[in-house]
Parts: C-alpha cells; sequence; structure tokens
C-alpha cells in the first residue's frame, strides 16, 4: 500500500519530469542527506561527497524523464549516486570509507564510549581494505538495511554477484576481528 509521503514524492517527481523545476527542488531536499551520507560513507572525504551528490542530481534532473516508476525513485538515486562514487574512486583510486557511529552511541558510560570508538577505528580500517564493490555492497547492507535484491537494483548487478560480494566482504570482517581478536 502507498503511503501519502510516498504519492507525494511521485507526484513530484511527474511534475519535475514535465520540467517543473520548483518540484524537483523540492526532491532534492526530501533525498539531499541519504545521498550525500552514501557518497561520504563511499568515499570518507566531505568536500567529494557534496560534488558527487551535485554530480548526482544533476544527472538524475538530466535524466529524469527516462525514469519509469518502476523502482523507488531512492533507489533510482542511490543507483546513481553508487555509479557515480565507484567512478571517481576509481578514478583517484582512493580507498577511505566512513560510518559514523558517533550518532548510535548513547551512553554515559566511559568504557562502553572508549570501547565504542576502539571498534569504530577498527570497522574503518576495516573498511578501507574493501574492495570499492564489496564496500559500497556492505554499505548498502549493512548499514542501510537494503534487501538483496534492492541492492541488485542499486547496483545494476546480478543478485547473484551482489550476494557473493556481501558474503565475501562479511567474511573477511569475522576474519580481521579473529586475527586482532576484537572483544564482542
Amino acid at each position: 500500500m502507498r503511503t501519502d509521503s510516498q504519492n507525494r514524492i511521485d507526484d513530484l517527481i511527474k511534475e519535475a519530469q514535465a520540467g517543473d523545476r520548483r518540484a524537483y527542488s523540492e526532491l532534492v531536499k526530501i533525498h539531499m542527506n541519504k545521498i550525500q551520507a552514501l557518497t561520504y560513507k563511499m568515499t570518507g572525504d566531505s568536500d567529494t561527497a557534496t560534488d558527487l551528490t551535485q554530480e548526482t542530481f544533476v544527472a538524475a534532473w538530466t535524466n529524469l524523464k527516462t525514469f519509469k516508476f518502476e523502482a523507488k525513485f531512492e533507489s533510482w538515486l542511490y543507483r546513481i549516486a553508487y555509479n557515480k562514487t565507484l567512478n571517481s574512486l576509481k578514478r583517484e583510486k582512493n580507498m577511505v570509507s566512513d560510518y559514523d557511529f558517533d550518532q548510535h552511541i548513547s551512553t554515559s558510560n566511559p568504557e562502553t564510549d572508549l570501547y565504542q570508538k576502539e571498534l569504530k577505528t577498527k570497522v574503518l580500517s576495516f573498511m578501507q581494505g574493501l574492495p570499492t564493490e564489496q564496500r559500497g555492497v556492505f554499505e548498502l547492507r549493512f548499514y542501510k538495511e537494503y534487501s538483496f535484491a534492492e541492492i541488485a537494483d542499486t547496483t545494476g548487478k546480478a543478485l547473484g554477484t551482489v550476494k557473493t560480494l556481501y558474503r565475501e566482504a562479511v567474511k573477511k570482517l569475522y576474519d580481521t576481528a579473529e586475527k586482532q581478536r576484537w572483544r564482542t
């Protein structure tokens, strides 16, 4: 069942497809933070993430008439952002990623806070070592909680490939944790 929010987004898309820049501006406002977060987590650099976010929305505007409502608009934007970010990373050979663990830490226990900071450093280090495509799939599945089918749609990869990339990333995480004896 479609929500009022989804219906409103669909209306904005249709208006933007007809050339209404105000409607497109509203779509940008709705999705900007999510696209910015994805590009930042994949690059680890806020300036690069901002540039990639802008490139994503320019490309989306340019190609908006090709959007057919077969997938969620957000997934369509993620696919554009994901591909732009992958291309950027391949060009720059930049293997940095980040996850804002601090926003998920809600404790007043100093020992737990220290452990969370140590864990953040370890996971960031782990993610730096992942190949770009594995890191992107890991990000979408683990942090964005996308289904494998949604990740396949977003990345344009076959479902089996997505599952394999995620499984390999998780195996590497377990191997890294075991070798470094991360406490749980």
